[in-house]
């Protein structure tokens, strides 16, 4: 077989994600300067979280678990890719449009069940205007996902990576335009989110034409391949509406704690940093490349390929975990405290960062431990994890909520993540030793978090060092850059005078493209 560029596709995923994460930082910044955390963001968080919530259920969850892998086995065994991908479009569009339709006529019950607490309020009435213009971004970004499994099941990895850039640059660019000419903000913001999802879908059509891949739209029709496709990808759906419904129980919660939902969104935003860079890039190039090698018989391949995503990952995961729960308030701070947005939304958020980053090794593990599964269309059993996380998830943000208040479902979330790779290592068990981890990882694993928990102790002194520049808000982005480079430069020089890692070896795998 030819395999992916394994190190080569992370790096490039890693590199556009963090352009987007960016650009996406710039974006939360300029909504939080001009409408606040009052009705109009909290409206917008509901509104763009709806078709992306459903989005993961049907593209990147449900659908792409099952497509990736079949149409890089098809990929590489010569198979009939192009015309099983053609047959997968065009039965997605047609769910899709029936799905669009659907959601915009009874728009005011899905505000409802993911926000019951905006009932009454300004709030309410906003988000079902808001969602009725959003919602169709999932049509065209879900097509374009499906486009992007293809490349990336073709080693492909630049033009999917970089899709989403043009979604944050649409964004920033219809609020400044707003801005400059007097208009309403809010809306504009609104209604680039379809454009942005008609550009993204134009983007990587014209790049699948020029891999190689011409589709072309038929009827649906169930062929023996699509009902395949279903029955791999309905346990698939299910896992995704389980994550989604941990949403909306989170989401139902804050609802119900003035400005709580806009504080969680902003948190999560925050921490989806490092998991986009690092936790889904890593997702995103490892399952065609375990499909490919396990379709290839090539086990010892599959096993360096694991460990080795594992330990590149984990390796700039821990520090950024570390990082989240020891100086949050500046780094939150410095991103979104501006305009509208006060010091006791920077101090409410940072709270929420915080246990978001206790759970960020356990996000980017489930992107690990998932592909050993999806990859022999294996979705049942991340299912039933799913499902039992889920229970988790619900009992500890209802039932912490009366004593803990807002906070609840930041705590739940956080637990839930780790019960699912708890679960998820659990079964892979039964997969034997390709699906283990190699003895060089388990050996490194340790000297990372001790390098780790060198660079905590330096953040937390230099944090207290600086605590009189944070506080002023011209010296405030200078004693972040100060704090950030002090850690990374602690973190590197203790890490490479434990062994933790070598940079040689990165390097190397890059040349030969593991």
């Amino acid at each position: 077989m030819k395999p992916i560029r394994l190190m080569s596709g992370f790096f490039t995923v890693s590199m556009w994600t963090l352009l987007s994460r960016v650009l996406g930082f710039l974006r939360d910044a300029m909504i939080l300067a001009f409408l606040g955390t009052g009705p109009l963001y909290e409206a917008y968080v509901v509104a763009f979280r709806l078709p992306n919530m459903f989005r993961r259920f049907f593209a990147e969850g449900a659908f792409n678990m099952a497509f990736v892998p079949m149409f890089a086995k098809k990929l590489e065994g010569k198979e009939d890719a192009q015309g099983f991908a053609s047959e997968a479009f065009s039965g997605l569009a047609s769910i899709l449009i029936v799905l669009t339709l659907a959601a915009m006529a009874l728009m005011p019950w899905l505000i409802y069940g993911l926000a019951s607490g905006f009932a009454g309020q300004a709030q309410f009435d906003l988000s079902v205007e808001f969602g009725r213009i959003a919602f169709p971004y999932i049509l065209f970004i879900s097509l374009a996902a499906l486009l992007s499994g293809m490349l990336n099941a073709a080693g492909r990895f630049a033009a999917a990576a970089a899709a989403p850039v043009l979604l944050n640059v649409l964004l920033v660019a219809a609020m400044a335009l707003a801005a400059w000419q007097g208009g309403d903000v809010a809306r504009a913001l609104v209604w680039a989110i379809p454009l942005a999802g008609v550009g993204q879908l134009g983007l990587l059509w014209l790049a699948a034409r020029r891999a190689g891949f011409s589709l072309r739209l038929r009827r649906p029709r169930l062929t023996p391949d699509m009902r395949k496709l279903v029955r791999v990808a309905l346990p698939a759906a299910l896992a995704g509406g389980v994550v989604q419904i941990n949403l909306l129980v989170g989401q139902q919660v804050a609802s119900y704690f003035d400005k709580a939902v806009g504080w969680l969104f902003a948190a999560d935003r925050l921490y989806q940093l490092p998991l986009g860079v690092v936790g889904i890039a890593v997702g995103i190039v490892l399952l065609p490349d375990l499909s490919r090698r396990l379709r290839a018989d090539d086990t010892s391949g599959a096993k360096v390929a694991l460990s080795r995503a594992a330990e590149v990952s984990l390796a700039l995961t821990i520090p950024a975990a570390a990082a989240l729960m020891i100086i949050p308030l500046p780094l939150v701070s410095v991103l979104f405290e501006r305009g509208a947005a006060t010091a006791d939304d920077s101090a409410a958020i940072a709270v929420a960062v915080s246990i978001y980053g206790l759970g960020l090794p356990a996000f980017v593990l489930q992107k690990i431990l998932q592909p050993l599964f999806f990859a022999r269309e294996d979705t049942k059993r991340p299912f039933h994890y799913a499902a039992a996380s889920m229970v988790v998830n619900a009992a500890l943000a209802v039932g912490l909520a009366p004593v803990l208040g807002w906070i609840a479902p930041a705590i739940a979330t956080t637990a839930a993540a780790w019960a699912m790779v708890a679960m998820l290592a659990f079964g892979t068990r039964s997969y034997g030793d390709v699906a283990r981890f190699d003895r060089r990882f388990h050996r490194r694993i340790w000297r990372m978090i001790a390098a780790a928990v060198i660079m905590g102790v330096v953040l937390w002194a230099a944090n207290i060092g600086l605590g009189a520049l944070l506080a002023e808000p011209w010296w405030r982005a200078i004693a972040l850059t100060v704090l950030i480079g002090l850690g990374a430069l602690t973190y590197f020089i203790s890490g490479r005078a434990l062994g933790a890692f070598h940079l040689s070896e990165f390097k190397s795998a890059l040349r030969r493209g593991a």
